[in-house]
Formats: C-alpha cells, structure tokens, sequence
C-alpha cells in the first residue's frame, strides 16, 4: 500500500482541525513531563479558537497542515517580521511548531515540514531559521541538530506557572 503525503496552508476554515492537533499533538509531547495543572493552564491559553484565528490571520505567521493518506498528521508553524516570538531581524524565519501526532512518528514527516520551512525561509529571502526548543527534548533536539542547527541562546518559556528553558537554535542558510 503507497503513502500518500500532502502538506496543505492552513485557512481561518481550519480553525477547529488546528485546534484538535494542537492541543493532541502537544499533550502527547510534554504531558510526561509536565504537571496535569500546568498542561491544561498551557493548552487553555495557547490553544484557544480565539488564539488559533488571531495567529492565522496574521500575515507575518503561516501554519500547514501535514496529511497522510487524507489525514491530518501534525503541522508547522514559521513566522517572520514582527511575528517572531523573539527579536531576531528581517533576515530570520522562527519554526515555532513543528509537531506530529504520535500515530505518525518515524515517518520522515517532521523533515517534510522542515524542508516546507526552508522552502518558505527561502521564497523570502531569509538568510537564517531558527526555533527554540524545551532542554528536555532530546529527540527534537537531536532532529534539529541533524538538520544543521547550532544553539546559539537560550530563553525562558512557562508551562502554566513553571518556568522552563528552551535552547535557541539557528540554521544559516546557504
């Protein structure tokens, strides 16, 4: 049986599959790791409808859906301008999700979704991409420095009212 894979932008008409893979597929990444409390203060506030319109339409972000076989699989979140979540200049594209459900893990996904984000860094000129990643991520962590980025910072992030430490990543682009 052939796989079929299709990474499709996401439209405000998207809103509620957005929705349900946010909320499933970061659950499932950091629900071991983090308190019942703090994972549902997170995904209350980051996953909202209101939240999820407010990014999609904003023209600095773009998000795409990933499918297999007409499935949503996981998506990709990039920003630029003045819609990366930390100052990084004009020349910079943010990753700032990439996530796969579960279900489909190992399937080479995550670097469709990757090679969608330096398809777009491209198409606009960037001449890096960079993301910010949990410490205690190692398999993303892992994933990211197989595509050649290098942590240059780091920042805090709150998961509820835990702080927690993401690495800055970068990738230059050639």
């Amino acid at each position: 049986m052939s796989v079929m894979t299709q990474i499709k932008k996401c439209t405000l008409e998207d809103v509620n599959h957005l929705q349900d893979i946010s909320y499933k597929t970061f659950n499932e990444t950091f629900k071991d790791q983090n308190s019942p409390k703090n994972m549902k203060a997170y995904l209350e506030k980051a996953f909202t409808v209101e939240q999820l319109e407010k990014e999609l339409s904003n023209t600095s972000s773009q998000l795409f859906f990933i499918y297999v076989n007409h499935e949503i699989a996981g998506y990709l979140k990039v920003n630029t301008d003045d819609a990366q979540s930390e100052e990084m200049g004009k020349e910079s594209l943010e990753i700032e999700r990439i996530y796969i459900d579960n279900s489909f893990q190992r399937q080479g996904l995550g670097k469709h979704l990757f090679n969608k984000a330096v398809e777009i860094a491209t198409t606009f000129n960037k001449k890096k991409i960079w993301l910010g990643v949990w410490e205690k991520n190692k398999n993303a962590i892992d994933f990211y420095r197989k595509q050649g980025f290098v942590q240059t910072g780091s920042h805090s992030f709150y998961m509820g009212d835990e702080k927690q430490t993401d690495l800055i990543m970068v990738k230059t682009l050639l």
